[in-house]
C-alpha cells in the first residue's frame, strides 16, 4: 500500500504511530510550523537618543515620535549619550528620561528604569496591554 509506520507522540504511554504516506506528513508538518512561525509577533525595538541638555522643543519632538512608535507596538529604547565631559549630568539625564516615562504612562509602561553603562544612560519603554472588557 505504499505506507510507513509513523511515531506520532513518543512521550505517550503507550507511543502512538500511525500508517502514513511519510512524505506526506513530512510536508504537513513544515506547513504546520510555517503557520506558527508566521503567527507569531515580531518584536520590533525603536531607538530615541536624547543629550543631556536636550531643549523642551527637542524633547517634545522626540516624545512624539516615541508615542507614535508606542502606538504601533513598537518597543522603545530612550538613551542619553554623554560626550566628554557631559557625563558629569548624570542628573539632568536621568530626570530626562524619567520625565520621558511620565509622560508616556498612559500608553506605556517601563520596562527597565534608567540605568548608565558606559557615557549612556537607557531606558526600555513598552506599549501596555490592552484589557479586554
Amino acid at each position: 500500500m505504499d505506507l510507513d509506520l509513523v511515531e506520532i507522540s513518543p512521550n505517550a504511554d503507550p507511543p502512538v504511530c500511525k500508517l502514513v504516506d511519510y512524505q506526506k506528513f513530512l510536508y504537513q508538518q513544515k506547513k504546520k510550523q510555517k503557520e506558527m512561525k508566521a503567527k507569531t509577533t515580531k518584536v520590533i525595538l525603536k531607538e530615541i537618543r536624547f543629550g543631556p541638555n536636550t531643549d523642551a522643543h527637542d524633547y517634545d519632538f522626540k516624545m512624539k515620535h516615541a508615542q507614535k512608535f508606542i502606538g504601533e507596538g513598537a518597543k522603545v529604547k530612550a538613551f542619553v549619550f554623554f560626550k566628554g565631559r557631559s557625563i558629569l549630568f548624570k542628573e539632568k539625564g536621568e530626570i530626562l528620561l524619567l520625565k520621558l516615562a511620565q509622560d508616556l504612562e498612559e500608553i506605556a509602561k517601563v520596562e527597565q528604569l534608567p540605568r548608565l553603562e558606559g557615557k549612556r544612560m537607557t531606558m526600555f519603554l513598552a506599549p501596555k496591554t490592552k484589557t479586554k472588557s
